[in-house]
């Protein structure tokens, strides 16, 4: 397993002024213990063992006794000066009875693994060991950032991603800098680089650095996916775990949002974050990141419409976070306090623990979501109103509808719209030419024995008429 230096906890600076270093931790060394199997450096009394089917690049520091040495079908040893090999004749008292150890296999050490990097603000900070905390897209190296390989060592490493290409801006190999496309592609092509670097997509240098003075986008989201594949997620204990941007995983901690004008300088303002807070004896323990993020905007929370530039400053403290919470009320104070000599215009964050803190000019991405909103749809409706002026875009009729009147003046229709209902048809008094000539029974319309209405028809059954002689008589 690979041992990382302890970590000096400072924040992470996206370059305005100097571009940040980003360098390979593991190493093909010879002497490094930890790339063999059985854990020590081999000596005079052991047989040496390489894969037979692997292809290695291994530096070699300084003179080595060995018993036997298997060697791989493609591979080369880099000596350093005086370096070399040499079989002993007799056993060495110190190197015990012997066994056979072999060369650990470096195939799966991936380029998008942020356990493998580690970086710092300078080269100085680097051979000190004075390196930074980021999110896990940014631990990668980014398109604006200086790629060191170890001056005295060799390595392998598989460059494999979604991409066909790593932009970055510089690459540092057994001490030399390629900062030159053509000539870094020449090495690349050589025995030495085909063996250092393998994959599917091509580093290339000569990538400009950052130029903004309120920092840059790493450029690495597009290789999310690829990063986080690599990336084992610990179990955490704290009440509400956050998601900064550009992590892959859940942290215990507190993230601060800044929200800044032109007149922002990340530079700056990361040095101040540092003298004023970091020195403090009770945040020595944290870890800090700062970076500019892109967050997704949503018109009224749904309809997703662009991104906004954001600075964000993830504070981690351990499994708990709870004294993050502290720093991160620290931050936004001394933001929301002297922000107008900052450019800075507003100033919030959210934590693990569940506390937050909101301020009105904070909520600048929410405005600007619904005056773009608004704006769009007064465009539309103009836009709309105009092609029809112009007979490009014309209104269709309506069909007319028939008059409630015409509909009561039928008589063949009911009240609820159906056909009205009469009983059953009777032949004699549905039809008044159909009534016989009885004496007595009257069927004209002056005597009212027979009526038409507009509900039905009604007639006088002269056996209960009280004017008419009784039948018997």
């Amino acid at each position: 397993m690979l041992k990382t230096p302890d970590v000096l906890l400072f924040c992470c600076v996206v370059g305005a002024v100097n571009a940040l270093y980003k360098q390979w931790i593991p190493d093909n060394n010879y002497e490094n213990k930890i790339n063999w199997d059985k854990e020590a450096v081999p000596c005079g009394n052991d047989i040496v063992q390489f894969s037979a089917q692997r292809q290695v690049s291994v530096f070699v520091e300084t003179t080595h006794a060995v018993r036997e040495m298997r060697l791989p079908a493609d591979g080369e040893f880099i000596l350093n000066s005086g370096a070399g090999f040499y079989v002993v004749s007799r056993q060495e008292a110190d190197c015990g009875a012997g066994v056979m150890t072999q060369f650990k296999d470096s195939e799966s050490h991936q380029w998008f693994n942020p356990a493998l990097w580690q970086a710092a603000a300078t080269l100085d900070d680097l051979q000190h060991v004075k390196v930074l905390f980021s999110v896990h897209e940014e631990s990668v190296p980014c398109q604006y950032d200086d790629v060191v390989f170890k001056a005295s060592s060799s390595f392998r490493v598989d460059t494999s991603s979604s991409k066909s290409t790593i932009p970055v801006k510089s690459v540092s190999v057994l001490g030399r800098m390629f900062d030159s496309r053509s000539e870094f592609s020449q090495y690349l092509s050589s025995h030495s680089g085909r063996l250092q670097f393998h994959g599917s997509s091509a580093v290339t240098v000569g990538s400009p650095g950052c130029g903004d003075p309120s920092g840059c986008d790493c450029g690495n989201s597009v290789n999310h996916q690829w990063i986080c594949s690599t990336v084992t997620c610990a179990t955490l204990s704290c009440k509400n775990p956050i998601l900064p941007v550009g992590h892959c995983c859940d942290v215990c901690g507190a993230i601060v949002t800044i929200h800044y004008t032109a007149a922002f300088n990340l530079q700056t303002y990361r040095q101040r974050v540092h003298h004023l807070f970091l020195v403090l004896p009770q945040y020595k323990s944290m870890q800090l990141g700062m970076s500019k993020v892109f967050k997704s905007q949503r018109l009224m929370g749904i309809v997703p419409f662009g991104t906004l530039p954001e600075i964000q400053v993830v504070i981690q403290d351990g499994e708990e976070g709870t004294q993050s919470d502290t720093l991160a009320w620290d931050i936004v104070t001394d933001a929301r306090t002297h922000g107008s000599n900052l450019g800075i215009i507003g100033a919030e964050f959210q934590a693990s623990s569940g506390s937050s803190s909101n301020q009105s000019r904070g909520s600048a991405g929410m405005v600007v979501g619904v005056v773009f909103g608004v704006l769009i749809v007064i465009t539309l409706i103009i836009v709309v109103v105009v092609l029809i002026h112009m007979g490009i875009v014309q209104v269709p009729s309506l069909p007319s509808l028939p008059s409630l009147n015409i509909l009561r003046r039928n008589t063949d229709v009911g009240e609820l719209g159906g056909p009205l209902d009469r009983g059953f048809d009777n032949p004699i008094f549905d039809n008044l030419n159909m009534l016989p000539d009885i004496p007595g029974l009257c069927r004209t319309e002056t005597n009212n024995s027979i009526s038409l209405t507009q509900t039905g028809i009604h007639f006088v059954n002269p056996v209960y008429d009280e004017n008419e002689t009784d039948f018997n008589a």
